[in-house]
């Protein structure tokens, strides 16, 4: 498992659940330029919102994120 279901990546990204792949793609592109490090950003934050688009930007992780969520697996 890629992830840790007990983050919220899409509060991370600050989209919804049922964001389309382009909405979160366009939500890490706005926020990585707000937060990068050599742009003065939080380095644990971009790392966090780096970790939450390498999750939900890919559909597979993504179902498999949300089916985790979902069933309360741990």
């Amino acid at each position: 498992m890629d992830f840790d279901v007990k983050k919220n990546y899409y509060d991370i990204l600050g989209v919804k659940e049922d964001a389309s792949p382009e909405e979160i793609k366009k939500a890490f592109k706005k926020a990585a330029v707000k937060h990068h490090p050599d742009k003065g950003g939080d380095k644990k934050k971009f790392q966090e919102m780096n970790e939450a688009y390498q999750v939900i930007g890919d559909e597979k992780k993504k179902g498999q994120y949300d089916a985790y969520r979902k069933g309360g697996y741990s």
